[in-house]
């Protein structure tokens, strides 16, 4: 494993978002972490890349081999991409050659001279996965990646985000649409009610729903329902 996550607890006044959540990410993986909004995926992210504190539990990891990607975020809204993508890439020292391959694999070349402030959501999603990526984090914790992408970007992304774990890399998604997650994730968190529900790959999480409904069970999403 690269991080292990043991009890995590989060509660807010009389409202328990995480209750002692408990995986494993292991090394070279796309891990996702699967909810409805509300869930407690953000909350999870957030006291995991240490955005937020936690009330209980213990996150076992290197924390300079993690990167947090928040949904939602605008960074340096006056400036271009690509000054954004050479920023990072300087500060982080990433490999020759990275920049340019994330951005022929995410399609950001006629994003370059676009401010970020000017960028649609699916646009600016794209340019921060590329951010995240040139990070050269061992580990890339990134909430909602697909969020605002249409069907063929989705496709896209999905096919780079897993072409950059053949180095190693890790990734570790929090993705609400389980069509997405069935298409890029190795292995799935069941997160319902700030609660795992269960853990696997989908082979195992097909067989742990189909003995606790007695039925045969098909599919991600219908081992999702039937275990949440």
């Amino acid at each position: 494993m690269v991080i292990r996550i043991t009890g995590l607890t989060k509660q807010y006044g009389s409202i328990r978002a995480l209750d002692r959540v408990s995986f494993d990410v292991r090394p070279g993986e796309v891990l996702g972490v699967i909810g409805p909004n509300g869930s407690g995926k953000t909350t999870l992210f957030e006291c995991i890349g240490g955005v937020l504190p936690f009330d209980d539990g213990r996150i076992e990891s290197e924390s300079q081999s993690l990167f947090y990607l928040p949904d939602g975020i605008g960074p340096w809204p006056a400036q271009t991409v690509s000054w954004a993508l050479r920023y990072i890439e300087g500060y982080f020292g990433a490999p020759a050659g990275m920049r340019d391959a994330l951005i022929a694999a995410l399609s950001l070349e006629p994003l370059l001279n676009k401010r970020i402030g000017h960028l649609s959501k699916g646009q600016r999603k794209r340019a921060l996965l590329a951010i995240g990526l040139l990070t050269s984090r061992q580990v890339l914790f990134a909430d909602e990646p697909f969020d605002g992408l249409d069907l063929r970007q989705t496709r896209e992304v999905a096919q780079a985000l897993r072409s950059f774990t053949r180095d190693g890399r890790t990734l570790v998604l929090s993705i609400h649409q389980i069509a997405d997650a069935a298409r890029v994730c190795d292995r799935f968190v069941l997160l319902s009610g700030g609660t795992i529900r269960g853990a696997g790959t989908l082979p195992e999480l097909i067989a742990l729903a189909s003995e606790r409904q007695q039925a045969s069970i098909a599919g991600l999403e219908e081992a999702f329902l039937a275990l949440t």
